[in-house]
């Protein structure tokens, strides 16, 4: 029932959200570098943050999620609020840089820090850790927002790794993200009738990072990387390839894989199915072996991943 309620109110959430964007303004416009062409209400991610948070809140209230995991998820409420701002009046890199390290350090500090992580094929030890893992907190969250650029796919990529999960690691708790997530998609599906805006992308990353996190000493954290793997790939080896050429990375562009597949020709919903399908084959691979071959897995990933890209370069050249 409560998976029910979080879909229901996120949708509804998001519907007033949208009226509110269009009463002020708050609109996408599209220029050069946009993969839409009509000025687009955004901000919509805010109905996910809410009804997300309002449901852990009720699991911690009811004993059903543990003080440790409440108090790291809930450190993302100040990225919400920024990233917030920042859909309504742009905020300076440095700025949300900060707000994004602070947080990441609530996060880990609500954790107890990370002094064990287990990659089924070894446990690594040590307080360097530490730093890893606020890398990691920072990247995630950069790398959502990096890839929400066409209608629905930041949203299917939660919702996929959410269930993913679940299924694999038994994580009940981020359903809720998948629900309140569904919920949104339900407009942000091509042709999108709203945005999720950085209010959406970014704490969303950020939460995802917080699970995984939260189960570095068990043997199937390696899992949770491998099922962000589409998203880690694509931002990761993009930033790479944009360094090497000495491109300005922080400028904004029109790189990325699924940004060069809507190029190339398909449909924002196509480019969202036929990534979903990359998806399906990796959460199938998790699921036949055990956790102590994922590392396997995400070679095998990585490899598929190399040859969907290098087909998109011969039809897309990367320039």
């Amino acid at each position: 029932m409560l998976l029910i309620a979080v879909f229901i109110a996120s949708a509804v959430l998001t519907l007033l959200m949208r009226q509110a964007a269009l009463k002020h303004a708050l609109l996408d416009m599209p220029n050069e570098r946009s993969s839409h062409t009509v000025a687009t209400p955004r901000g919509g991610g805010l109905a996910i943050m809410v009804t997300f948070f309002a449901a852990i809140s009720y699991l911690f209230f009811t004993e059903q999620l543990s003080s440790t995991l409440f108090g790291a998820l809930f450190a993302a409420l100040p990225l919400v609020a920024v990233s917030l701002l920042d859909d309504i009046r742009p905020q300076s890199a440095r700025f949300r840089f900060i707000v994004q390290f602070l947080c990441a350090l609530l996060a880990l500090t609500a954790l107890g820090g990370v002094s064990t992580v287990n990659l089924g094929f070894i446990e690594l030890h040590g307080f360097w850790l530490n730093i890893l893992a606020l890398l990691l907190l920072l990247w995630f969250t950069n790398l959502f927002n990096f890839l929400d650029g066409i209608d629905g796919y930041a949203a299917s990529e939660t919702i996929f790794v959410a269930l993913g999960a679940y299924l694999l690691f038994g994580t009940t708790p981020i359903l809720l993200l998948a629900a309140a997530t569904a919920g949104f998609l339900l407009f942000n599906w091509h042709k999108a009738s709203i945005f999720m805006g950085d209010v959406g992308s970014a704490p969303i990353g950020f939460v995802i990072a917080v699970f995984a996190l939260n189960d570095s000493a068990n043997e199937h954290f390696l899992g949770w990387i491998v099922l962000v793997s589409l998203f880690l790939f694509d931002a990761t080896i993009t930033l790479l390839r944009r360094l090497r050429n000495k491109e300005r990375i922080w400028t904004a562009h029109k790189k990325h894989m699924y940004q060069r597949l809507h190029q190339w020709g398909l449909s924002h919903s196509e480019v969202v199915l036929l990534l979903m399908r990359y998806n399906a084959v990796i959460l199938l691979l998790l699921w036949l072996v055990n956790a102590h071959y994922y590392g396997i897995v995400f070679l095998i990933a990585g490899l598929l991943f190399a040859i969907i890209l290098n087909i998109i370069d011969r039809k897309k050249a990367f320039t």
